[in-house]
């Protein structure tokens, strides 16, 4: 899949295109409905397909105390989009100088001008430009509008702030279900206290770089992908007060780990269950002995799961 971020490399040699735009947080089953609907439009249409999106949510600028946790990772959101057939990706810099584009400078110099758009495929909530002046309903004279309705699971619609919501409760089961995949928490490995390779079970600590929502502190079942491949995982997320720490932290200890180094690569963490809340313990030796029961369990799980 091809992406662009901004126009300024955008040099398009097609005369027509189908473009479907929106933010697509998290890129749940909403979300992949309005995409699908899209490539298979492109398809039968013989157009190609191209997804504008943007580098950050919009309130990040229009509201920043109420910009939301994100969902996913921009660079998880587009493996997602070329999984689901998308050709293209535009991804543009949601700055001041973008959230004061009128819709109609939007449509002619973005949709018109740059994409060659023929069709626009938006979900049911979808509005754009300076005051969300671009509805469906402004699109609609303008260009042929696809308009995907809300996407239900089990009566409930499918969305970002739902799943949100779900995260932050625990209910990783239902948050995943709404996504599609399982909740994911990317990160990069730093090193820690070593407490854990004291006590037997050595852990790799995450540090991230994005705003992402994390689930309550706790022990967490969930699959590790590494460089030397994928493993089982008993994830805490938490403060660690049996060992009097200071910051919220993220650490995986990998189940069946041959030992290879990881310092400064990238882990991705999917979550599948929550095991436990995060407790204290009088001494390190209940501690371990805790940890020896959680990493039977989450390996029982993840068995279940025929994850393993």
């Amino acid at each position: 899949m091809q992406v662009h971020f901004g126009l300024g490399t955008l040099i398009p040699e097609w005369t027509s295109s189908l473009v479907c735009i929106g933010t697509f947080d998290g890129v749940h089953r909403g979300h992949q409905a309005v995409i699908r609907t899209a490539t298979e439009l492109g398809a039968a249409r013989e157009l190609p397909v191209i997804v504008v999106t943007f580098d950050r949510h919009p309130a990040a600028i229009l509201s920043p105390r109420k910009v939301p946790p994100s969902l996913r990772t921009l660079p998880e959101q587009l493996e997602a989009f070329a999984r689901l057939g998308v050709g293209m990706t535009l991804v543009l810099p949601f700055d001041a100088a973008l959230s004061r584009m009128s819709a109609g400078e939007f449509f002619d110099v973005i949709l018109r001008h740059s994409l060659a758009a023929k069709v626009v495929v938006v979900g049911h909530d979808f509005a754009f430009g300076n005051g969300r002046e671009g509805t469906t309903e402004w699109l609609q004279p303008r260009i042929e509008t696809v308009v995907v309705p809300p996407y239900l699971w089990n009566g409930e619609r499918v969305s970002s702030t739902g799943i949100r919501e779900r995260l932050t409760q625990g209910d990783i089961p239902g948050a995943n279900d709404r996504l599609g995949q399982p909740f994911r928490i990317t990160g990069f490995v730093v090193k820690g206290q070593q407490l854990g390779r004291e006590l037997g079970f050595p852990t790799v600590n995450l540090a991230r770089s994005t705003g992402q929502v994390l689930p309550p502190d706790g022990v967490y079942a969930a699959m590790a992908t590494t460089i030397h491949g994928t493993f089982g995982a008993a994830l805490a997320i938490g403060y660690r007060p049996a060992v009097d720490g200071q910051s919220r932290t993220i650490e995986a200890f990998l189940i069946d780990y041959p030992g290879h180094s990881l310092y400064g690569t990238e882990v991705r963490l999917d979550l599948y269950e929550h095991l436990r809340e995060e407790r204290n313990f009088p001494s390190l030796d209940r501690l371990k002995a805790q940890m020896s029961e959680d990493v039977r369990e989450i390996r029982d799980r993840l068995a279940s799961l025929q994850l393993r």
